[in-house]
């Protein structure tokens, strides 16, 4: 599946000790070629996101930020647009909008937030999108729908991004990855977590087979504007290793696969970096991934595959 997007490289960061130490994590990223900073979202021991983004966009000149992903419903699209485009407006234009139904479950038991099914969580979720697109137009903007209603609202300040800084949307269901192709600058293909947590059936979805499954969804529900999707890859498992074989051994375990199916799984990147820089050349060509997103206890081991790739 070709490409016109080049290769490029994220990192997924949660906190540290304090304000200065977050600040050269976030300059140690953009020195090591990472494209994009994301934060999680979830009520565990990780900084509030829109802080921890404006603090190293702050600390840094050309590295990106965005959530990976904002649960919906955590906030209201209207003080969200407000807080993103004054984000995108003091970063000088380096947002990316990362937005998403919810899903942990934990999040929302401990917070005493009502967890709806997924239906609703979804379509409560798409309404969001809309509202946010259109707090970020120019003029005054209202909408009228089944979660939200917006009258004559006209979000200032604009964001320097337009028409609105690119949104990163992803899932693994077949309904919020067409939601994705149909709304999203970058579609993000992820093991399904409907269940609420990461166990057994998530694990069993992030296949080559069902990533295969998943980029046709993609592409019917995207149509014509397929090839202006930049395709990303969460990686959950990045172990640069010169024991392939029996780091892959290890991780099939955790997926019910044998070794060789378990490196095909593109979630995880294993391998030394010649070994690495492989797949993720192999997955380009078979899925069209170009941004891939790493954990940050992989941000110093696996920044000699952005060295290699990151641009190409």
């Amino acid at each position: 599946m070709a490409s016109t997007h080049r290769i490029r490289f994220g990192i997924q960061l949660s906190h540290s000790p304090d304000g200065p130490s977050w600040s050269a994590l976030a300059r140690q990223a953009e020195d090591l070629g990472y494209s994009t900073l994301f934060v999680p979202d979830h009520f565990e021991d990780q900084f509030g996101p829109l802080v921890a983004l404006t603090s190293a966009a702050a600390a840094t000149s050309t590295l990106r930020v965005g959530a990976l992903v904002l649960d919906n419903d955590y906030r209201h699209p209207v003080p969200l647009a407000k807080e993103l485009a004054s984000l995108d407006l003091v970063s000088e234009g380096r947002l990316e909008v990362g937005i998403g139904a919810g899903w942990m479950r934990t999040d929302y038991d401990k917070a005493g937030m009502t967890y709806d099914t997924p239906k609703v969580r979804v379509d409560r979720m798409a309404e969001a999108i809309t509202v946010l697109k259109g707090c970020f137009s120019d003029g005054p903007f209202s909408f009228s729908g089944e979660h939200y209603t917006i009258d004559n609202y006209d979000n200032r300040p604009a964001p320097v991004q337009r028409p609105h800084p690119p949104f990163l949307l992803g899932g693994g269901g077949k309904r919020m990855l067409g939601i994705a192709a149909r709304e999203g600058d970058i579609v993000g293909i992820n093991p399904s977590l409907h269940a609420g947590e990461v166990g057994p059936d998530a694990a069993a979805d992030a296949t080559a087979e069902a990533t295969d499954r998943k980029l046709g969804w993609v592409r019917d529900a995207a149509g014509d504007r397929f090839d202006e999707i930049e395709l990303n890859c969460l990686v959950l498992a990045t172990m640069v290793t010169d024991d392939q074989a029996g780091m892959a051994a290890m991780m099939g375990q955790m997926f019910g696969l044998d070794a060789e199916r378990a490196l095909e799984v593109p979630h995880a990147l294993i391998g030394t970096v010649d070994q690495i820089v492989e797949q993720i050349e192999a997955r380009r060509d078979r899925w069209g991934f170009t941004y891939w997103v790493v954990q940050g206890d992989a941000m110093e081991s696996f920044a000699p595959v952005v060295a290699r790739l990151a641009g190409t």
